[in-house]
């Protein structure tokens, strides 16, 4: 039975696949999901058999119903190809004997986890405007928390038939992520920085996204916006996969046995990562728990232990800074689901959260919150799990990789299950070299692209090209401005009135 998406705020009739991507958000302001869940159709063991691109093939397959095998194998071979400096794409370390496995996403272009699927995005959403005959330019809005800006730049920059526009927090990326926009070349790019935070860009960006003033003036004048943030389904669907292949992986190994359910520990922020792990679950993977790992900005970390989501609280700048959010946009997915798929109770939901910053679930929707488990981590045990993993094994971790490996042990010894788990490793420690050589002792006054060289020399890898190519790359883009001038952003790239 084909997938068809609904909106997670009405009764909307559902779209298809191609048309949920090129959408992005829903025109009632709600996310797309599955209409219905499918189920994995190949064994764990023959897709242990597989490689990363078999195995995205087997999994996608089930949600983009309305693209043909070759549509998606394409799309696949274009997005996974040499762009990824491993041949595996995602390999899997385990650095202390018996200890957690690391699922190293950073191997992209970009060196975080955000290109698993923002290299496959681009070439999803022009099979999709294909298909639907879309006569518009595709413009690309998205805000990011640091990630997600470089990798959705990186894909669509050149494509031809789109534009992208990337909001990020002035102050709030670390200096690396920085340049990393600043310096993107193409014509179809816009960057700008925002004297607030995240959240604020993240709200700005739903706010044009969902008016209709806005989305008549676009189309007059030729263009149709659609979104790479995680929001998107597109961004949604090839996440999932990398749940799968890493179980597959430890069973090809011999490190566990079919059927054997294991652990996930993921650094969350706007809560699409640990979502795609629940949508693994729900297709068949043996998942025991999800365990959520938040920073000090804990707000996913007192919900799962609450039932109540505030995001009246201060919001704290730390050295994990693509977690730094308080409105996690894909957990309406999950409220969602567990309000039993009911888009009025959602809606409900995301009408306190917008009026008054909060919302408190029902205890039966709480029991369904079983499959996941919550943790944080300081500032300064964040910094102490870069310190001893590195002691213990010479193995070097970002700040983001530390939240979730500190809140590992924490869950390890509280919870006392000795099941395998796998830490999900969203980013290269030489994306956040500072904070990393800080943690390990390292004081300096060099700024993160000198300290580059030195981090090589005490991790023994190599350093990414992305961060190579950036030495005397030039600043494009320059624009700041308040949040509340991100519209004429976007009108004055556009060349609309």
């Amino acid at each position: 039975m084909a997938v068809l998406y609904r909106s997670t705020r009405s009764d909307r009739d559902p779209v298809s696949a191609s048309q949920a991507i090129l959408q992005g958000l829903s025109e009632d302001g709600g996310l797309f999901v599955p209409d219905h869940m499918p189920k994995l159709d190949v064994p764990l063991k023959d897709l242990a058999g597989m490689n990363y691109r078999e195995v995205a093939f087997e999994v996608m397959k089930l949600f983009l119903s309305d693209f043909s095998d070759e549509e998606l194998k394409d799309c696949i071979r274009k997005a996974y190809d040499e762009k990824f400096d491993s041949e595996l794409i995602a390999p899997i370390r385990q650095p202390e004997k018996g200890g957690a496995y690391y699922l190293e996403l950073f191997h992209g272009a970009t060196i975080a986890f955000k290109d698993m699927a923002l290299s496959i995005l681009p070439h999803l959403m022009r099979t999709a405007a294909a298909k639907n005959h879309l006569d518009r330019e595709i413009v690309i809005l998205t805000a990011t928390s640091g990630d997600t800006g470089k990798a959705a730049l990186a894909g669509f920059a050149g494509v031809p038939g789109t534009k992208i526009i990337v909001f990020y927090p002035k102050n709030g990326v670390s200096s690396i992520q920085e340049r990393q926009m600043v310096t993107q070349t193409g014509d179809n790019t816009c960057v700008a920085g925002i004297m607030g935070n995240f959240d604020d860009a993240q709200s700005g960006v739903k706010a044009i996204f969902t008016d209709p003033a806005v989305k008549e003036l676009l189309a007059q004048s030729g263009y149709q916006f659609s979104s790479a943030n995680s929001i998107n389904i597109g961004r949604l669907v090839p996440q999932i996969v990398y749940y799968v292949y890493a179980y597959t992986r430890l069973l090809a190994e011999g490190s566990i046995q079919e059927s054997e359910e294991i652990n996930f520990v993921v650094p969350t922020g706007n809560f699409g990562n640990i979502l795609a792990g629940y949508y693994a679950k729900q297709i068949g993977l043996p998942v025991k728990k999800l365990i959520c790992a938040s920073n000090a900005n804990k707000v996913l970390y007192d919900f799962f232990g609450t039932g109540v989501y505030d995001r009246n609280r201060e919001f704290i700048l730390t050295s994990s800074p693509s977690m730094d959010i308080l409105i996690s946009s894909n957990l309406e997915r999950l409220i969602y689901h567990i309000a039993g798929d009911d888009p009025a109770a959602n809606a409900a939901y995301m009408r306190d959260l917008a009026q008054g910053g909060r919302y408190a679930i029902t205890d039966r929707m709480t029991e369904e919150l079983a499959d996941f488990a919550g943790g944080f981590a300081t500032e300064e045990e964040t910094a102490a799990e870069i310190a001893r993993l590195y002691k213990a094994a010479g193995y070097v971790i970002d700040p983001h990789t530390a939240v979730a490996s500190s809140v590992y042990e924490s869950y390890r010894k509280s919870a006392g299950d000795a099941a395998a788990a796998v830490i999900v490793s969203t980013a290269s420690p030489f994306k956040f070299e500072s904070s990393v050589m800080k943690a390990l002792g390292q004081e300096h006054d060099m700024d993160d692209l000198a300290l580059a060289d030195k981090l090589s020399e005490l991790s023994g890898v190599p350093v990414p090209a992305a961060v190579s190519s950036l030495k005397g790359a030039p600043v494009r883009h320059t624009r700041v401005c308040e949040k509340n001038e991100m519209l004429n952003v976007v009108k004055d790239f556009l060349g609309i009135e």
